[in-house]
Order: C-alpha cells, then structure tokens, then sequence
C-alpha cells in the first residue's frame, strides 16, 4: 500500500507547481507516483455544483457554509475508491488538496479558528463517516497571501478557463483560511502535517515522503 499525501495551501499557493514538482524527483528516484487533485472539476456533479454556485448559481447555495462543506465531501467519498485504487498501484499518491481545505475555507467563512466546530465536522464526517482513507502526512503550502494572489489573478489573466470564483476573489478570506491552515498544521489535524515555505526546494518535501535520497 502507498503512502497518501495531500498537499493542502491558498488559492495560487503553487499546489500543482510542487506536486508536479516532487513527482518529477520521487519518480526519479524509482518510485511511482499516483496523483489525483480536487475538487474534481469536470468529473463529479457535486464539484460541479459547487464551482457553478461559486460563480453565482444555484439561488444562494454559497450562503450555507455547511452546504459547500457538504458538496465537496461528497465529491471526496465518490473518489475513495479511486485513491484507494491508486494506493494499491503506486508506491506515493499526491492529492492536490484534500478534506483539510473544506476544513480550512469552512472555519474561515465562519470566523472560526482550527480546533472550531466547523473543523470537527469535516473531520466526522469524512473521515468516520465517510470513511475516506486518512492521509499519512499533510502538507500546508504556506505562501503569503499576496504572492498566492498575485499568481491567481495571473492564472486568470492568461487562462479565460481559470476565472476566479468567490471564494478566490475574497482577499479577507484568502487571510483568514491560511490562518486556519496554519492552526491545523500546529495541531496536527487528523494526521501528521509538513510546512512547505514558499523558499523550501521540492526535495526537501520529498525527502521528507520518501527518506534522503
């Protein structure tokens, strides 16, 4: 069985830079590498949703912060046996965010910090509920809120497909949930976490899966 990661951070935060990053120098090393980013845009109907209320559909379904939570979940138990599936094929699987984000931008919404309700509720729910299978190590991308910004509005910029939705557009958010971020790191939320600076080289992180080349 593989090992899980899920590499968690802010909107622009460089997640899919580093997982495209670190699976270059694991591979390199022999291993092989699973990946899997979420939300599934273009493959669940519940990703879907929620982009689609994200960008002012669906009445006002984005005001229920526990009716998002819920959307995501459900996109995240519809791929367990798929990670599970990858597991069991590859020596590392990376997920490109994972439950601690609906944890992260949940607790945000409502002005909670990471050991709120809201926190714990993802938690039951997914992972006991759920049964999602439990990362072996999490990882915050701790980026600053600007930079992460200024990558977004870029990616926007360049990429018609890659338009911001509300959740990016709001800078206050944006703060918030990386303080939450850093709150579930320091607390070690469901399993061990890894901060990854913005400065730190991929090999470290994958030094850090994989042992010291």
């Amino acid at each position: 069985m593989g090992t899980l990661v899920a590499i968690e951070g802010l909107d622009g935060a460089g997640k899919n830079t580093l997982t495209r990053a670190v699976t270059e120098r694991l591979t390199g090393r022999g291993l092989t590498v699973g990946a899997l980013a979420f939300p599934r845009y273009g493959r669940s109907i519940h990703a879907d949703l929620a982009a689609e209320a994200l960008r002012g559909g669906h009445g006002d379904a984005t005001a229920s912060v526990y009716g998002m939570g819920l959307l995501f979940a459900l996109d995240r138990r519809d791929a367990a046996n798929e990670i599970r599936g990858l597991l069991g094929a590859h020596d590392v699987v990376l997920l490109d965010r994972y439950a601690a984000s609906s944890a992260a931008y949940s607790a945000a919404r409502l002005g909670e910090s990471a050991d709120g309700a809201a926190a714990a509720w993802v938690r039951e729910l997914e992972f006991e509920r759920f049964g999602l299978p439990v990362p072996d190590l999490q990882v915050y991308l701790d980026v600053p809120v600007a930079v992460a910004a200024e990558r977004a509005r870029s990616r926007e910029a360049a990429d018609a497909s890659r338009t911001r939705d509300a959740y990016e557009r709001d800078a206050d958010l944006q703060v918030r949930t990386g303080a939450v971020y850093s709150g579930l790191a320091a607390a070690g939320w469901v399993s061990p976490w890894r901060v990854h600076g913005v400065d730190d080289a991929p090999e470290l992180l994958a030094d850090a899966i994989a042992g010291p080349s």
